[in-house]
């Protein structure tokens, strides 16, 4: 406590300072100064946590534009600055300080303290803080990055360049420090353009008289001179030096035109993408030189040195030849311009996919499938739509055999995504009507039978278009037919709730017909029983998929449903049993009738047993895994809704036993025995957690206990670390609810701050 104390002696002169000159009571001194005890005490701990620090300077931070604001409102008269002037800004650099000595690995906390030197116009400290930050973090790209910033705000130009040259030695693999470079290199061009044409430098040579101009007349009068007095020997020596200097003045010019041009820009793009010829780099500097006010010849020019790079080090990537293609189509197009940039983007893709080899065919026709579908979700014309769609459709009939699926599917969705809003005048012949669509969207099931993409295209056609019996059928076809990549997302097309629109003659169908939970959706309320009878279809069916790991994902991702759509059954159940209970237990309040309470406690009873019954279930009939075991875990440890009185009554014999806390336990339990035997670890943190709030203390410090001797030595060290941050968490959140009681109660019992809005309580 001796540090708290000493800290509190360096407090005293700026709050007497404060209280003197009428920003602070007497009152509101005492509060300040039992916060700043209280966030002290809380540093000087032997592990001290980082977000103790931050809290304090938030604090901090508050206080002082508290403060400014009340010298703002009292226009106290100006003289030399005084001690609380600048103390509370020093206490919260100081308080920075402090946490940088316990957390110098922290990158996060470097950039906070950055950020608040800037803010309070710290110039030199900000110089400071980057240096020792670079110093321990030398390949953090965002520390150069704030480093140069913070030169160029303050007109160094050339201290930024060298930061930004020693962070890119050291990480030059960093698009974020090329890009930062290439945007200093084109400020600085910037910055010299309009001071040169300020200072009438003009570099072409017109409009405004130029260096050459004026060194020709001086040589004209000094020729005219000379000749008069001066022999032969002398002049020549004379036109030798006036010819250097001519040499020399085109140099300085041929200079200045080059930078103005981007020299040293494309210099350094050129650079970049030795380091990185990766298309992330290409992307980020298209979107930078874009958009940068530059003007439209130096833009330009730029660009096609980018783009020239770019078709040397990328050609047959895909989204390379898609950035290539689109540079012209700039979010501010409109009108006749962005139908000409749009047009000419997509005969360019076109004619990639044609020309690309088969190898690369579908990569290139992914992407053209991706650039058409984008510009169809954009604020379009609907005409300007319709010819992306038409061109998707007339590529694939041009196209020789193999279609690549990506076109295939992308034709369906937007055939049936857009034939609302187009219309049958408006989309090609062979598929302007919901038929069509039909057909064209079975044929290319039928030419690419295992591909996931081209049946959930066909299957959300026939969402649209077709009965709900047919969307029955081509799922089930679609889960016995496709393979590979997106097979898990073909098993739980039919789970989306919005997945179909139920009609009337769906729920009409016979019961040996096992509909999809979809068309189940508006009937599950009612009876929330037959997405179970749905779910353990689709487990049974899953069994048939031959490729392990994804038979495993399916089987995985099916039972995390088949749990939650169990769990829900169950709610059903329990609150059609509530009523009973509510009835048998008025009973026993009004009449005293031993039955009624004893039928009260047997429904709890058989309640506790039907939860167990579906835990041992799935434990027996299935396979889950460590995911699912957390999910039930999740799912069980959430109260079931119960009435007040339904809580264990003191003195009400079996009650107590079989009351829900002790059902709770049972089922918990027994979820526990079965997690632990994939998740050791994550079962017992879980277990022990929920004993911890249940109020079991011993029980949960019994199972940590024994963690050791039943998982392991290194498994027993993690699941001690994670009980002591459960018990952490819980310690700091009854501190935090008491803290807020009594500052709620603080303010209720001190009224309203009548100098400012802010009151010092609230901060």
């Amino acid at each position: 406590m001796e540090r708290v104390q000493f800290q509190q002696e360096q407090m005293l002169a700026e709050l007497k300072d404060l209280v003197q000159k009428g920003l602070f009571t007497q009152k509101e001194i005492k509060q300040i100064m039992q916060k700043r005890t209280a966030f002290e005490t809380a540093l000087v701990r032997r592990i001290p946590k980082k977000s103790d620090f931050l809290r304090y300077a938030t604090y901090e931070m508050s206080l002082e534009a508290l403060r400014r604001k009340r010298a703002e409102r009292l226009k106290l008269p100006k003289g030399p600055p005084s001690v609380s002037d600048y103390a509370l800004v020093r206490r919260q650099f100081q308080i920075f300080e402090r946490a940088l000595k316990k957390f110098k690995g922290d990158v996060g906390l470097w950039i906070q303290y950055i950020q608040v030197a800037k803010r309070e116009g710290a110039r030199a400290l900000v110089g400071r803080i980057t240096a020792r930050a670079l110093q321990l973090h030398p390949n953090v790209p965002a520390l150069y990055v704030l480093a140069a910033s913070h030169e160029l705000e303050h007109l160094s130009p050339s201290a930024a360049r060298a930061l930004l040259q020693r962070g890119l030695r050291l990480n030059s693999d960093s698009v974020e420090m090329w890009r930062e470079y290439v945007r200093m290199e084109m400020n600085f061009v910037e910055s010299l353009r309009r001071r040169w044409s300020v200072l009438g430098v003009d570099v072409k040579g017109k409009g405004k008289e130029t260096d050459k101009s004026k060194r020709s007349d001086r040589r004209t009068g000094s020729e005219s001179g000379e000749e008069s007095r001066l022999g032969g020997e002398k002049d020549a020596e004379e036109t030798g030096m006036q010819v250097d200097g001519d040499e020399e003045l085109d140099e300085d010019e041929a200079a200045r035109k080059q930078v103005l041009e981007g020299a040293i820009v494309k210099t350094v793009i050129s650079n970049a993408v030795k380091a990185i010829p990766k298309i992330e780099l290409f992307n980020s500097l298209h979107e930078l030189i874009s958009g940068y006010p530059s003007p439209p010849c130096l833009r330009e020019a730029i660009l096609d040195h980018l783009h020239a790079l770019l078709r040397e080090t990328l050609p047959s990537l895909p989204a390379a030849i898609k950035l290539a293609a689109t540079r012209r189509l700039t979010p501010d197009l409109s009108g006749e311009a962005l139908v000409d940039a749009l047009k000419n983007a997509n005969d360019v893709l076109t004619v990639a996919v044609r020309t690309s080899s088969d190898e690369a065919r579908d990569g290139v026709a992914g992407m053209y499938a991706g650039f058409v579908e984008e510009w169809c979700e954009k604020a379009l014309d609907e005409t300007l739509k319709a010819y992306l769609i038409t061109s998707l459709h007339l590529l694939i009939q041009q196209l020789s055999s193999p279609i690549p699926p990506a076109l295939r599917a992308a034709h369906v969705r937007l055939l049936a995504r857009y034939y609302a809003s187009l219309g049958s005048a408006l989309l090609p012949p062979k598929a302007n009507s919901p038929e069509k669509i039909l057909r064209l969207a079975r044929k290319h099931t039928a030419r690419a039978p295992s591909h996931a993409a081209v049946w959930l295209a066909r299957l959300d056609a026939e969402k649209h278009f077709a009965q709900p019996e047919e969307v029955d059928s081509a799922w089930a076809e679609a889960r016995g037919r496709v393979e590979g990549a997106g097979l898990e997302d073909v098993w739980l097309w039919g789970l989306q709730t919005d997945a179909v629109t139920p009609s009337p003659a769906s729920f009409s169908a016979s019961t040996s017909h096992l509909p999809s939970d979809a068309l189940l959706s508006a009937r599950n309320e009612a009876d929330p029983q037959a997405e179970v009878e749905l779910l353990e279809h689709l487990l049974h069916d899953s069994k048939r998929v031959r490729e392990p790991a994804a038979a495993r994902a399916i089987h995985e991702v099916l039972l995390i449903r088949y749990a939650a759509a169990s769990h829900r059954a169950l709610l059903h159940q329990i609150a059609g049993s509530e009523r009973r209970v509510d009835e048998y237990d008025g009973k026993s309040e009004s009449e005293s009738e031993p039955r009624a309470r004893m039928a009260a406690v047997g429904i709890r009873a058989a309640l506790t047993e039907a939860r167990l019954a579906r835990v041992r279930r799935l434990a027996t009939a299935y396979a889950p895994t460590a995911r699912v075991w957390a999910e039930v875990f999740k799912q069980e440890s959430q109260q079931h809704p119960r009435p007040q009185h339904h809580r264990t009554r003191s003195g009400s014999g079996p009650s107590d036993a079989d009351g829900d806390g002790d059902g709770d336990a049972r089922v918990l339990g027994a979820v526990y025995e079965f997690w632990r035997q994939t998740d050791g670890v994550e079962a017992t943190a879980a277990w022990a957690g929920w004993l911890l709030r249940s109020g079991r203390g011993k029980d949960a410090v019994a199972v940590v206990g024994r963690a050791r001797s039943v998982l392991g030595e290194r498994a027993g060290e993690e699941v001690e670390r994670r009980w002591r941050a459960i018990v952490d968490g819980e310690s700091a959140a009854e501190k935090g609810a008491g803290e807020e009681a009594g500052e709620d109660e603080g303010e209720h019992e001190n009224g309203a701050d009548v100098d400012a809005d802010i009151t010092v309580e609230r901060l």
